[in-house]
This record gives structure tokens, sequence and C-alpha cells, in this order.
């Protein structure tokens, strides 16, 4: 029973290594679709884009002050979904923002949305409205992504003895880097092929697919 529990343990921290590495997916997607395919749709310009960038940043850095608390409140099962549950929608409601700005405009079809005059006031009516929609997305994002690292290092430390925790730690936080590297990869080809929407939406859905082996998978130690 002992090395069963112990194998166990890994499988959890292989769940908080995907987590990580779906964390930095999702955040990573608008800075590698905006250039090419967000920017020439909505007549964005570089400081449109510094604008939304710096804001999930403050965002994000606030939310983190309060997400250990609440993943504290929640328990660490459902803390986690929450948070993951949260990003996750944050991601994929990107999304909807070309849609929104064309019914919030009053235009009738994407088509109509790019034929506007680069300059003109349509045009900064477009970015300007896009720009707000993004930031809630944005927003919704950081939100839910704040809760990840409190609510990883809170199951490290409930399934892990203490001489075991420095490396289960590691072992997730690399899920970081193997974000960071797996969405350039990615995130491209999937714009290129199936449009920067499916983008944000495929990537988003990882979340949702996490969740349902957490539901089943995670329990605390002493209950599992």
């Amino acid at each position: 029973m002992k090395t069963k529990m112990t194998n166990y343990r890994w499988a959890i921290c292989a769940m908080l290594f995907f987590a990580t590495t779906i964390n930095y997916m999702d955040r990573q997607v608008l800075s590698l679709t905006w250039k090419d395919f967000i920017a020439p749709e909505f007549n964005w310009t570089d400081s449109d884009y510094g604008t939304i960038t710096g804001f999930f940043s403050i965002f994000y850095a606030f939310a983190c002050l309060f997400a250990g608390k609440f993943v504290d409140w929640m328990g660490t099962k459902r803390g986690f979904l929450w948070a993951i549950g949260i990003w996750s929608l944050g991601a994929c409601m990107h999304a909807g923002c070309g849609w929104a700005t064309i019914e919030l405009l009053g235009y009738e079809s994407l088509e109509a949305l790019k034929a506007v005059e680069v300059g003109s006031k349509a045009a900064m009516a477009i970015a300007t409205l896009s720009v707000w929609l993004f930031l809630i997305c944005r927003a919704i994002l950081a939100l839910g992504e704040a809760g990840n690292f409190p609510a990883a290092i809170k199951v490290t430390a409930e399934y892990f003895p203490k001489k075991d925790r420095a490396l289960a730690t590691s072992l997730f936080n690399a899920g970081a880097s193997v974000g960071a590297l797996a969405a350039p990869l990615t995130v491209p080809i999937l714009a290129q092929t199936l449009g920067w929407e499916m983008a944000f939406i495929i990537i988003g859905v990882l979340g949702f697919v996490w969740m349902f082996f957490w539901v089943y998978m995670y329990e605390k130690p002493e209950k599992s």
C-alpha cells in the first residue's frame, strides 16, 4: 500500500505539470496571433497591444494577492477546479471578440469590418471596442491563472513529504518552460489553418479536459 501511494503522488505531480503547461500556453496565444491575424482585422497598433499585455500583467499581479487565500478557503480540489475553469473560459472567450465587435458596431459581416478604411473614425471605433473586449477576456484569464501556483504548491504540501517537495515543485514548475515552448510550435499552425479564433478555443479547451481528470484523480491523501 505504501508503494502504491508513493507512485500515485507522482501521478498527481504530473497533473500539476500539465496544468502549468496549459497555463503558459493559454497566456501566449494572443502574443502569437495578434500581429499577423488579429491586428489587421481590428486595426490595432503596437500601443493597443501594449495596453492589453500591460493590463494583463498588472491584473494578474493583483489577483495573485488573493489567489492563495481563495484556494485555502475553497480547498485544494475545488480551488484548482475554479482556477482552471475560469482561465479556460477566459481563454475561449477571446474567440468571440470578433463576433461581439461586429454585433455591437452594427456591421453585417467580418468582411465589412475588414473593409473599413484604415485611419478613419470607423477604424478607430473598431480598434477601441475590440481592445476593451480583449481587456475583459484578459482579466478573466488572469483571474483564473493567478490560482495555478498557489493551488499547485498546496497540493505538493499535501501529497509530498518534506524530503520530496523541492523535487515535486521543480517538476511541475517545468511545465512553465514546456508551455512556453509548446505554444509557438502549435498556435501559429492552428491560427493559419483554422483561424485565430480556433487557436484560442482549442488551447482553452485543454483546461476543461484537465478538469475532467482532476475530478476523478484528486482526493486528499487521508481520504484517498
